[in-house]
């Protein structure tokens, strides 16, 4: 069974056969599917879809490129869906220091819904881009069930240091475009791994055999030990 940690199957571009995909997930080996939330509005449309197909779960959370157009209310609005039965972390959140968004917001709302992840007992899913240390610096004071970083992109230094706290790396179709990255995930252990397409048209199934080729791995052996991963972080 192949497990997506991360497929926004809530944006536009799925909006003429979204249904007609979904449903067809398990057809083709696909039997979980994580759909993060990056709004109020993307966060319960994850809820929604969570609730109407039984292998697709939802995360909940407030991204770093929206957090200009944050209001008080909206973190109301993602607690309350946080407590929702099939939303299993918290995320889309981190830091973009790329983007137009200022840093201090970016950083007053991570810390929030850092705080609250942990007091909910929720893993959390992370976007980082250049911002790698800031992120580290932010996690350092929590105890938090899980951290997945979702779509890495780092080197293998980057990837050891998160490794070393004990976090998870989700990789997909972006890694093969960089060969420092695809050393990283040649280095990262298979129990800190996961697999996603994120925004990307290529298959999961797809991206499963080029982690497991990167790796010289079996891709049935690498199937289990992410559903492995899955279980651990998500059913315990």
């Amino acid at each position: 069974m192949l497990f997506d940690t991360h497929a926004h199957y809530d944006d536009d571009q799925f909006d003429g056969d979204r249904e007609t995909l979904l449903a067809s997930l398990p057809e083709q080996g696909v039997g979980l599917v994580v759909n993060p939330g990056c709004t109020v509005a993307s966060s319960r449309t994850a809820v929604e879809l969570a609730h109407r197909f039984p292998h697709v779960y939802a995360t909940v959370g407030i991204h770093p490129e929206n957090c200009g157009d944050f209001r008080p209310e909206d973190l109301d609005a993602i607690r309350a869906l946080a407590r929702e039965d099939k939303v299993v972390a918290i995320g889309e959140i981190g830091l973009d220091y790329a983007g137009t968004v200022g840093r201090e917001a970016q950083l007053r709302i991570f810390r929030e819904q850092l705080d609250w992840a942990e007091r909910l007992g929720k893993p959390v899913v992370l976007h980082c881009v250049k911002a790698f240390e800031a992120v580290m610096r932010e996690l350092a004071p929590h105890a938090l069930r899980a951290v997945i970083f979702h779509g890495f992109i780092g080197s293998s230094q980057q990837a050891a240091e998160a490794i070393k706290k004990g976090y998870y790396l989700s990789f997909g179709e972006r890694t093969f475009r960089s060969p420092r990255t695809v050393e990283a995930l040649r280095r990262t252990p298979v129990e800190n791994l996961f697999a996603e397409t994120d925004e990307s048209d290529v298959p999961i199934e797809e991206i499963y055999r080029r982690i497991a080729q990167a790796k010289d791995l079996d891709p049935e052996l690498l199937k289990c030990a992410i559903y492995r991963n899955y279980r651990e972080i998500f059913e315990r």
